[in-house]
């Protein structure tokens, strides 16, 4: 199995982090965002869509995080990600995807490159539209996290929900978010962090990063 991605990819983040807590080996292949490696006709033409990352395995190449995530629990039950009592597995669902779809579109790469090259904004402007759309998901999933009254992990222990959490807390950490308010966030991401799986897959251990070398 082989892992096509970049290291501070929130998206390929969590594919390392599903993969390390399901015990899997997988060899990781750096794709470089920065020189838009994944534009290239070599990856496109094995992921039109021209994004990381990309999971080669069983002779196929499977794309889109959300979907590869599902997938490998499918293929690979055991060590499940997902809980096995349906209303659980609804909430880790409702949580992981408002982090999906409601934050990695406005935040991702290529919105920010566009709004510096077709808008010229500033770094400190970005940062302000990054932190604004960051609190629009996470003030309500704080909120979210205090009705469930949840502790170190989600359920007992850590899964879909805290393999999408992880990257999106790293990402908003870059950009300077105040997570002051947000206890339950904080405490699940040091719980998180204690753990070997998610200190294996965490962006500062990956080869591409160039502070690591």
């Amino acid at each position: 199995m082989k892992l096509h991605g970049y290291y501070r990819s929130s998206t390929s983040y969590r594919l390392r982090i599903a993969l390390e807590l399901k015990g899997l080996d997988y060899k990781y292949v750096p794709v470089n965002l920065l020189t838009s490696e994944q534009k290239g006709e070599a990856f496109t033409s094995r992921n039109p869509f021209g994004s990381v990352p990309l999971l080669e395995a069983d002779g196929k190449d499977r794309v889109q995080s959300m979907a590869q995530l599902e997938w490998l629990d499918e293929a690979y039950p055991e060590q499940p990600l997902l809980p096995s009592d349906i209303e659980d597995r609804y909430v880790a669902r409702e949580l992981a995807y408002a982090i999906a779809t409601e934050l990695h579109a406005p935040l991702n790469l290529p919105v920010l490159k566009y709004l510096a090259n077709e808008y010229g904004k500033s770094q400190d402007e970005i940062g302000v539209w990054y932190r604004h759309w960051l609190a629009r998901t996470l003030d309500p999933l704080e909120a979210r996290l205090a009705q469930l009254d949840t502790g170190d992990f989600l359920f007992d222990s850590p899964g879909f929900f805290e393999v999408c959490l992880l990257p999106q807390v790293y990402n908003a950490q870059r950009f300077g978010f105040d997570f002051s308010d947000k206890p339950r966030i904080t405490w699940i991401e040091k719980a998180c962090l204690a753990l070997p799986a998610f200190q294996r897959a965490h962006p500062d251990n990956q080869i591409d990063n160039p502070e690591r070398n």
